[in-house]
């Protein structure tokens, strides 16, 4: 019986876990700089380092990129690696915001949990793909990434012979662009513009929509509203919250707490409200004050309510 010659795997079936563990080093490094970029996104202490920036910003501008090229060209041959370079940056550009604009059209909505989850299956189908596509040709033919000699291979394709001095320049204006891209991505990291500074403040209804708000009680009913904060003030803000009904006349306070949060920190908290007198057109109001200061609220809502007496 002839001895079957396995040198060449392109065409012999790998089972499941053959296939992962073929995969090439650069389609791994992508794989662990997805999971990698997702434990510094949740985890509880490491959620607040620069580095979560930083993985965040390469995994929306070069990454989905880079496995959506790898499956497009999966031989070496197709694009030289400068090209691939600076194709993963434009077409993650691309992709990330026609991500987020499908999203706007779903019940999920542009937030963080359903950008993450949906970049993350994007990349790694890709890299799936880019596998199969890649163990589909010869292994010659294979695109692959040569560390040792990434300068040789990046020297080679900056000063070929075979190229004229439009394509060399071309060549290098690319690389400039793209160096001057990780320049202003590093600066921006570093050195973050302080925005706006200002504090939501917001009420819903039961259900957690704009909607349904209780405006009928009976004197002794208790119904919800769901009361929200959240900080953008970059710094620890403690808030007084206060939520009284007013009748012109008379004032009562219904709820009154105080509560302290740090940048970025949202609170959002359903608030049981219980009339104790009767009236119509009768202004229930929100306010929330800022740092102890009770003269004037820093931000309110308010809501018109009827309360009834039982009969």
């Amino acid at each position: 019986m002839a001895a079957v010659d396995t040198s060449d795997r392109s065409n012999v079936e790998l089972n499941p876990g053959e296939f992962i563990l073929d995969m090439a080093t650069d389609l791994k490094l992508i794989v662990g700089f997805t999971l990698a970029a997702l434990v510094f996104i949740y985890a509880p202490v490491l959620n607040e380092t620069i580095i979560r920036s930083a993985l965040g910003l390469v995994m929306v501008l070069f990454v989905p990129g880079y496995a959506l090229i790898a499956a497009l060209f999966p031989g070496k041959k197709d694009i030289d690696g400068i090209e691939r370079a600076a194709l993963s940056f434009g077409l993650s550009i691309a992709v990330s915001p026609l991500i987020g604009l499908g999203l706007n059209y779903t019940p999920w909505g542009i937030r963080l949990d359903p950008i993450v989850v949906c970049l993350t299956i994007f990349t790694l189908a890709c890299v799936l793909v880019a596998n199969k596509r890649r163990h589909g040709l010869p292994k010659e033919e294979r695109f692959h990434v040569d560390f040792p000699g990434i300068y040789g291979q990046f020297k080679g394709e900056v000063l070929a012979g075979d190229k004229t001095r439009l394509d060399k320049a071309l060549t290098v204006i690319l690389i400039a662009s793209i160096l001057l891209s990780i320049v202003t991505l590093a600066y921006v990291i570093a050195v973050p513009k302080q925005g706006e500074k200002f504090t939501e403040f917001y009420i819903l209804g039961p259900e957690g929509k704009a909607d349904k708000y209780p405006t009928r009680f009976n004197i002794g009913d208790s119904k919800p509203v769901i009361v929200g904060i959240v900080n953008h003030e970059y710094r620890d803000v403690t808030y007084d919250l206060v939520v009284s009904l007013n009748d012109t006349a008379n004032v009562t306070s219904l709820h009154s707490e105080r509560l302290t949060l740090g940048d970025n920190q949202t609170w959002e908290k359903p608030v049981n409200l219980t009339p104790d007198m009767a009236g119509t057109n009768m202004r229930m109001e929100f306010l929330l004050y800022a740092d102890g200061n009770m003269t004037a609220p820093y931000r309110e809502c308010h809501l018109w309510v009827n309360v009834t007496s039982p009969q």
